[in-house]
């Protein structure tokens, strides 16, 4: 239970500190404009985590969490973890192309989350936590699909879905840069080197 009192779902119980005026946290800062500016979305489970791994790449220039893949239109927290909007937490990471590769966010997804567990991620179970990789065009459903079957030809039975972006909702203030303001570690997420290499 210690576990699961420190879950998204149970977030009346952890609520983050307040970040203090005038500091920026990693998922926040902001550069001066970029020439090759892009954005991805994955979708692993609580998105505190896979906020949290993601915007320490280099080249990453912020990362957000949200909602994606559901049929309300602006949902809110209390949409989504009540099963019934469709949306999976997701995270848009924005991204500096010139200094880090689709592959290699794609790849460290894989490896911060479990892409076997069908059902949730860690204690956070249901359809919102569900592990998916939404891609903008041919190119990056491409890539994930590769990355896929290297894993499954490694035995891993990955059960992350693929399925074209949609519309980004960002997600309430306080879920931005969870674990930065709150000092907690991540519970459910870990880096694990899948690919061998």
């Amino acid at each position: 239970m210690a576990l699961a009192a420190l879950c998204c779902s149970l977030l009346t119980a952890c609520s983050p500190a307040p970040t203090p005026a005038g500091a920026t946290t990693p998922g926040s800062r902001e550069a001066a404009p970029v020439a090759d500016e892009r954005v991805a979305y994955f979708a692993g489970g609580c998105f505190w985590g896979v906020e949290h791994f993601l915007e320490q790449i280099d080249g990453v220039i912020a990362v957000e969490s949200g909602y994606m893949g559901g049929h309300v239109e602006s949902p809110s927290y209390a949409d989504v973890s009540s099963q019934t909007s469709g949306h999976l937490e997701t995270v848009r990471v924005r991204y500096d192309g010139a200094r880090v590769g689709y592959e290699a966010l794609a790849k460290r997804f894989f490896e911060i989350h479990d892409p076997t567990q069908a059902d949730g991620q860690g204690p956070d179970i249901g359809p919102e936590y569900l592990s998916a990789v939404f891609y903008n065009d041919e190119g990056e459903r491409t890539i994930a699909a590769a990355l896929i079957e290297r894993l499954r030809a490694r035995g891993y039975d990955v059960a992350t879905e693929l399925r074209p972006a949609e519309h980004f909702w960002p997600a309430e203030a306080y879920h931005q840069d969870y674990y930065v303001r709150s000092g907690r570690t991540p519970y459910c997420h870990a880096p694990v080197k899948r690919f061998g290499d």
